[in-house]
C-alpha cells in the first residue's frame, strides 16, 4: 500500500490551517491538521480532522508528527475485519 501526502489550507474557523490530505493507493483516506499554538502543549502537533472508511475511529487522536500519523493510518489500513 502506498501512501501519499499533499499539503493543503483547510478553512478550520481557527488558526489550524495548515493541513495534509493523505490517499492510500490513490484514495483520500484522512485529513491531518497541524495544531497551532492556541492549542498549548499540543501546538506543532497533527490531529485527525477526519478520517474515511477504516481511518474514522470514535475518537480521533492526536499525532507527535506526520510520520506517526502515517504508522497510524498504515496499520488502520491494514487491519483485517
Amino acid at each position: 500500500m502506498i501512501l501519499s501526502l499533499q499539503p493543503v489550507q483547510v478553512a478550520t474557523n481557527s488558526d489550524d490551517a495548515e493541513s495534509q490530505l493523505v490517499f492510500a493507493d490513490g484514495f483520500l483516506v484522512a485529513v491531518l491538521v497541524r495544531l497551532s499554538a492556541q492549542h498549548g502543549l499540543d501546538a506543532g502537533k497533527w490531529f485527525l480532522e477526519a478520517g474515511f472508511g477504516p481511518v474514522d475511529p470514535v475518537c480521533p487522536p492526536v499525532f507527535p508528527d506526520l510520520g506517526a500519523a502515517r504508522n497510524w493510518i498504515l496499520r488502520q489500513l491494514t487491519v483485517d475485519p
